[in-house]
């Protein structure tokens, strides 16, 4: 990838030599002889490393370049050129947050040196910012335009600044999970792990084990301590999914645990403290579980500081577009297709259609579509055969 140098530079000659060597170099380059020419370039995102005089002839330091962009957030590293006598102001430069100097007359070996140091600095700051847009397009199809939607992501932002528990209700495949993840990401406690246990999917037997751990010889086959994920949530957040499911037996566990922020391995003797973040989902009616005595009262309020309601796709129909954009593109992307739209026919498809299976089935059959389509665009064809119906309802 070709790197652009903006030179920052008042004498044409030199300017221009410079300009000269690095474009045989096969770097892009910006000129700007003066301070508010250089501004006016950074501010149209061109120059990812800056080759700064030291004085400008509008009587301008380059240290007020220096404090100018000093809190952008992706700031291009900059080298300062200095004249003879000028290293005293360099170093100055260089505590304001310049990367390097070089002296007139610059030698090209130096100044190569330097350059591709600064560009392992851009490289890894776009790596970030291409991390920080993944971890923002996890969450991407559980947010919505649909007014539902945005309050459900008004809602779960306050939750996560607060470090409140949440309950999270909605059908099988309205995105839970990916609801709680988000959650976890917004708040203090993204650095910290985020832990999720499906109580659906473990054994009665092996729960308390899951959630809480074990000592050595707690039971047959415990021959060494395992930390439970209670303990290894410490700081962050514990997702609990299928709520619903969780044993009478586990549900007075969990609310002890829950209510005095301790834990006891299976097997020992000494308490310990934890610091989590709960988030409960369920797909069943905790509510109506509660007055069936199928599930415990003082758990339910205890996880329901925060109740967030996903609905389900066919009451948000208006999010269609926005979702099977999202999943064209991330599909494609993973199976190195070139696929990148829909046709109206094939869209007005996906919105009549009911979706029992929500986003998820959403999901597959955008998967499934790209298995039989062999250009750049889905057409009704290439849905399953019950979402192509839709259109002719």
């Amino acid at each position: 990838m070709a790197y652009n140098i903006l030179i920052v530079e008042d004498e044409p000659q030199a300017r221009q030599y410079i300009a000269a060597f690095l474009r045989k170099q096969g770097y892009e380059i910006t000129e700007a002889p003066t301070y508010a020419q250089a501004i006016e370039a950074l501010s149209r995102g061109q120059g990812d490393i800056v080759l700064l005089d030291i004085q400008l002839p509008d009587n301008t330091y380059a240290l007020t370049l220096l404090d100018e962009i000093a809190d952008w957030p992706n700031r291009p590293p900059v080298i300062v050129i200095t004249g003879f006598g000028d290293i005293e102001t360099a170093v100055e430069a260089m505590r304001g947050g310049a990367y390097d100097f070089l002296q007139k007359p610059i030698k090209f070996e130096r100044l190569m040196q330097s350059l591709k140091k600064s560009e392992e600095i851009v490289a890894m700051r776009r790596e970030l910012t291409l991390w920080r847009q993944q971890q923002q397009s996890k969450a991407a199809f559980v947010v919505g335009k649909s007014a539902a939607m945005q309050e459900v992501l008004h809602l779960a932002q306050r939750a996560a600044q607060a470090g409140a528990s949440v309950l999270i209700q909605g059908e099988t495949g309205t995105g839970k999970e990916v609801l709680a993840r988000y959650i976890h990401q917004s708040g203090p406690r993204a650095s910290k792990p985020f832990v999720p246990i499906n109580c659906a999917a473990v054994p009665e037997s092996m729960l308390e084990a899951e959630l809480f751990g074990y000592e050595a010889g707690a039971f047959t086959g415990a021959n060494k301590r395992k930390p439970g994920l209670m303990e290894l949530a410490d700081g962050g957040v514990l997702f609990l999914d299928e709520i619903a499911s969780l044993p009478a037996n586990m549900q007075a566990k969990l609310l002890r645990a829950l209510e005095e922020r301790v834990i006891r391995r299976m097997g020992g003797t000494k308490w310990i403290p934890v610091d989590v973040q709960v988030l409960a989902a369920s797909n069943r009616d905790l509510q109506e579980m509660v007055s069936k005595g199928a599930f415990r009262e003082d758990l339910y309020y205890r996880l329901n500081v925060l109740q967030l309601r996903l609905p389900p796709l066919r009451e948000r129909r208006e999010d269609i577009p926005a979702l099977v954009g999202f999943w064209v593109q991330r599909l494609a992307q993973r199976s190195g297709r070139v696929v990148h739209d829909v046709t109206p026919q094939a869209m007005e498809a996906l919105q009549r259609y009911s979706w029992p299976g929500n986003i998820r089935e959403l999901r597959n059959a955008l998967e499934r579509a790209l298995l039989f389509c062999d250009g750049e665009v889905i057409g009704l064809e290439h849905l399953p055969p019950e979402v192509a119906a839709a259109y002719h309802r």
